[in-house]
C-alpha cells in the first residue's frame, strides 16, 4: 500500500506502525521461535494501548470502528518485521465473529477484553486441511438444560498457544453454534504442531465439554454467515501481511545486490539480476494494486458472493507473489541465502505459513473460478 495513496489519518497510522516496528528486531523473532513462545503479552498490551487490537471493533465496545483498509496498514507494517503476535487471528478473525454475536453480555466482555489487551481469543473453526467450507462441521453440540455438551476436534487454531479461550463452531439440532470455551475448561485439551516459521498451530480436543447458555455467542445461519465473513476479512488482512513480507524481503535483497562484489563489481550491476529484480518488483506492485482494490470492495460490505470472490482474488495473488519473491530473494543471496543466519530465510518461512493459512493460492483460485464477477478483474 503506497503512502501516496493514504489519507491524512491513514498516513498517521502508517507512521505510528513504522515507529513501533523500528523497535522490533529479528533477534526477537528468532528468540521467540526457539523458545516456542510466539507471543509476548507485554508487547500485546502495548499494541492494545496503541489501539491496534480495536481497529475493527465498534466504538460502543471501546474500539476504533475503522475499516479493513486501516487494519491492513497495521498488519502490513508489522509483517515487515515478522511480528509473531497473532494480530490477524485475534483482532480480525475472532473479532469479526464476536462483533456479529447475538449474546450482548458475552459480546461486550470479549470485545472489551480484546481492545484492552487483557483477552486473546482464538477462533476454532477448521477440522480438516484444505477446506474453505465453514458449514461442514463435524463437532457436535448436544443440547441439555442450561446449555450444550460439546464433542469434537478443531485443527489449525492460530494464536492458540497464548489464547485465553476459544470460539468453537459446532453442529447441533438447532443449527450451527458458536460457543465460547475458556482456557482450561474441563474436557478441553490443546496440543500443538510447529509451523514452518516457528510459530504453532493448535489442535483443540473437546470431550464432553459443558458450555452454559451464557457462553453461546451465536446460532444458526447467522453463526455460519459470521464465520464465512470473518474468514474472508482475515484472508484479505493476511494478504496485507504477505505484501509487507514480500516488500521487505525484496528491499533486503536489493541492498545485498548493491553491496555484494564479484569480479570486481557489485552483482547488482549484472543485467540478468537487474531483470530478475524488476520482474519481482512488478509482482509486488501488482499485488499491492489488487489488494487495494479488494479492500475497497470489502469495506463497502458487498453481498457474500462478491465478498468471497474479492477475498480469494487478493489471497491468490498475494500468496503467489510472496512465495515467488521470498524464494527468489534466497537465490539472489547465493549460498548465504540458504543458511539459518540469513534474514531472508525468515521471510520465506513466514510467507509459507501465511500462504497456507485460510486457503492457499490454488484453493482460492478454485473458489474464485466458481463465482460470477465482473469481467476484467484479474487474478
Amino acid at each position: 500500500m503506497s503512502h501516496a495513496d493514504l489519507s491524512e489519518h491513514r498516513m498517521m497510522l502508517a507512521n505510528s506502525v513504522a515507529d513501533f516496528a523500528r523497535g522490533v528486531d529479528l533477534k526477537r523473532v528468532r528468540r521467540l521461535s526457539e523458545s516456542k513462545a510466539e507471543c509476548d503479552r507485554k508487547l500485546w498490551s502495548q499494541m492494545a494501548e496503541l489501539g491496534w487490537l480495536g481497529v475493527l471493533v465498534p466504538e460502543d465496545y471501546g474500539g476504533m470502528g475503522l475499516k479493513l483498509a486501516d487494519m491492513a496498514i497495521v498488519a502490513q507494517g508489522l509483517a515487515r518485521v515478522l511480528l509473531p503476535e497473532p494480530l490477524t487471528a485475534a483482532a480480525v478473525l475472532a473479532a469479526r465473529v464476536i462483533s456479529d454475536g447475538s449474546n450482548e453480555a458475552l459480546k461486550s466482555k470479549l470485545l472489551e477484553g480484546l481492545v484492552s489487551g487483557d483477552m486473546l481469543p482464538a477462533l476454532a473453526w477448521q477440522e480438516a486441511a484444505g477446506t474453505l467450507d465453514t458449514g461442514n462441521v463435524s463437532a457436535q453440540a448436544t443440547p441439555f438444560e442450561g446449555g450444550f455438551r460439546v464433542n469434537g476436534t478443531k485443527k489449525f487454531v492460530i494464536g492458540a498457544s497464548h489464547a485465553d479461550g476459544y470460539i468453537v463452531s459446532a453442529d447441533s439440532a438447532r443449527g450451527m453454534q458458536l460457543l465460547w470455551v475458556p482456557k482450561n475448561t474441563a474436557g478441553a485439551t490443546i496440543g500443538f504442531d510447529m509451523l514452518a516459521d516457528g510459530r504453532q498451530a493448535g489442535t483443540l480436543n473437546l470431550k464432553d465439554v459443558t458450555v452454559s447458555k451464557d457462553n453461546v455467542l451465536n446460532s444458526g445461519a447467522a453463526a455460519t454467515n459470521s464465520v464465512a465473513c470473518a474468514l474472508d476479512h482475515a484472508a484479505a488482512i493476511a494478504s496485507a501481511e504477505l505484501t509487507g513480507i514480500m516488500g521487505r524481503s525484496l528491499e533486503i535483497t536489493l541492498d545485498y545486490l548493491k553491496t555484494r562484489v564479484q569480479f570486481g563489481k557489485a552483482i547488482g550491476s549484472f543485467q540478468a539480476l537487474q531483470h530478475r529484480a524488476v520482474d519481482l518488483y512488478i509482482q509486488q506492485e501488482l499485488s499491492g494494486a489488487v489488494l487495494n482494490d479488494v479492500l475497497t470492495v470489502l469495506d463497502e460490505e458487498p453481498d457474500a458472493k462478491t465478498r468471497s470472490a474479492a477475498a480469494s482474488r487478493a489471497k491468490a495473488r498475494c500468496t503467489d507473489a510472496a512465495l515467488l519473491i521470498t524464494r527468489q530473494s534466497i537465490q539472489m543471496h547465493g549460498a548465504i541465502g540458504f543458511t539459518e543466519d540469513c534474514d531472508v530465510g525468515l521471510y520465506v518461512k513466514r510467507a509459507m505459513t501465511l500462504a497456507a493459512w485460510l486457503g492457499n493460492g490454488t484453493a482460492h483460485r478454485r473458489r474464485y473460478a466458481k463465482t460470477e464477477i465482473l469481467e476484467g478483474a484479474a487474478v
